[in-house]
């Protein structure tokens, strides 16, 4: 899935913020700092949640209301204070808050409608939703979807970085050209069409592509830790987002 370099591994010292520090500071107080770090908890996770709920019976139209329910519920209550990195990952911790937030809601007559005033950080759900579609029927359970979803949700954020970055510079569409190198099969094209197309030589694009599948194991590194409490961690998660990503 992406190339693997000896020298990738993170060290204590440079290791990134972690979703469990975000949670500290989501958790803290009403400043700008905890509001920004919610904000992107939500956006990481919006697609998730909003999958589980829907693979848990709800029309999609309801799933949406539930998933922005939810979020501001999280803000609402404070249940982020609730939460330990010690024992687990946060996907698990917000996977079993979203579990109880539904056996509560379930008690109660219709869900909550988006827009009720209740979230008070900007959280654009229309964006969100851009690159979300109904679930198709999936013999998958709810849990396993949410896994799922989480998995596509960090490569797709790994993705939306390789592009910032390959194709900065004045050099847009470079990334297009070079992301089906990404894996070892590239299809019926050649380093020869790529780099007619792109103006540069065979060996500017093979280094390109090294470059590219080096960054983006990096970069899935760099997601991953963000899921994990420390850098130990980090191998154990790959494997599993490899087993999440490889189950039927």
């Amino acid at each position: 899935m992406y190339a693997e370099t000896p020298d990738q591994r993170p060290n204590l010292a440079g290791f990134r913020t972690t979703h469990w520090s975000l949670v500290i500071r989501a958790s803290g107080n009403a400043e700008a700092a905890s509001q920004q770090a919610l904000e992107r908890l939500c956006q990481a996770y919006w697609p998730p949640v909003c999958s589980f709920i829907q693979r848990r019976g709800y029309p999609p139209a309801d799933a949406k209301d539930l998933t922005q329910g939810f979020f501001a519920r999280l803000l609402e209550k404070e249940w982020l204070k609730d939460a330990d990195a010690t024992k687990g990952r946060f996907r698990t911790f917000l996977l079993t808050a979203l579990t109880r937030f539904l056996s509560h809601e379930s008690e109660r007559s219709g869900a909550l409608k988006r827009g009720g005033g209740q979230i008070t950080f900007s959280l654009d759900a229309g964006e969100l939703e851009s690159g979300w579609t109904p679930e198709p029927a999936d013999p998958r359970t709810p849990e396993m979807l949410f896994e799922r979803r989480w998995a596509e949700t960090l490569l797709s954020r790994v993705l939306d970085r390789l592009k910032t970055e390959f194709d900065g510079g004045g050099r847009a569409g470079r990334f297009q050209e070079l992301k089906g190198f990404l894996t070892d099969g590239r299809g019926d094209r050649s380093y020869a069409e790529v780099a007619s197309r792109l103006g540069m030589s065979e060996s500017a694009i093979k280094s390109g592509i090294h470059r590219l599948r080096q960054r983006y194991g990096e970069l899935v590194r760099e997601e991953i830790a963000e899921t994990v409490d420390h850098p130990d961690a980090i191998e154990a998660e790959i494997r599993h987002l490899l087993t999440v990503l490889s189950t039927p």
